[in-house]
């Protein structure tokens, strides 16, 4: 774990919002659970939501892009992610399917992510399908807290799209990792053209 800290960007713009997101989980849940205030809820979740575009924009632009904030970001994202499905399956018992997946996909990607690093010393980073399935169920989770009395037929569809985006972003994720290995072990160390 220490290869997180070798480039020396611990405390950059980027990651202290990504620490910010990671403090907002326990909030989310007060304001969903203790409150029961809709609003704070949505409210918090936007400010959650506006950090994690925007630290990735800032690191890019600022060239803040760290190892730390590699493993950080995604940590955050899926905390938060699992705290909000979890929230919402005491309201709607099939969200638990969804978050069996969801713990099964960040035990999964927890591994792989461990064995890329030891595998290619390098820390890899979020790509199109984990966004794709962070947005999918960040839509379905504010769709869900608006309405909460919509049709069956609605709230069960936007379940099952989310279940098929974390299964997706699985399968991918899986076949990426899978293919950085191949590269490590494929690739000529320097000075064996």
């Amino acid at each position: 774990m220490l290869k997180l800290f070798r480039d020396g960007k611990i405390w950059t713009i980027p990651n202290l919002m990504s620490f910010f997101r990671l403090l907002l989980v326990p909030f989310i849940i007060w304001a969903y659970v203790g409150r029961q205030d809709t609003a704070l809820t949505i409210l918090l979740l936007a400010v959650s939501a506006l950090t994690d575009v925007l630290d990735g924009q800032i690191a890019r632009h600022f060239n803040m892009v760290s190892d730390l904030g590699k493993a950080l970001d995604p940590v955050a994202d899926k905390l938060t992610q699992v705290c909000v499905v979890l929230c919402l399956a005491f309201s709607f018992p099939m969200l638990w399917i969804l978050l069996g997946l969801c713990v099964l996909r960040e035990s999964t990607m927890a591994i792989l992510g461990y064995i890329t690093i030891r595998k290619t010393n390098k820390v890899p980073g979020a790509r199109w399908f984990g966004k794709v399935s962070t947005v999918v169920l960040y839509t379905a989770a504010l769709a869900l807290l608006v309405f909460p009395k919509m049709p069956e037929w609605l709230t069960t569809s936007l379940i099952i799209l989310c279940i098929a985006a974390v299964v997706m972003a699985l399968v991918l994720y899986i076949r990426y990792f899978t293919g950085l290995w191949k590269q490590a072990g494929t690739a000529k160390p320097a000075g064996q053209e």
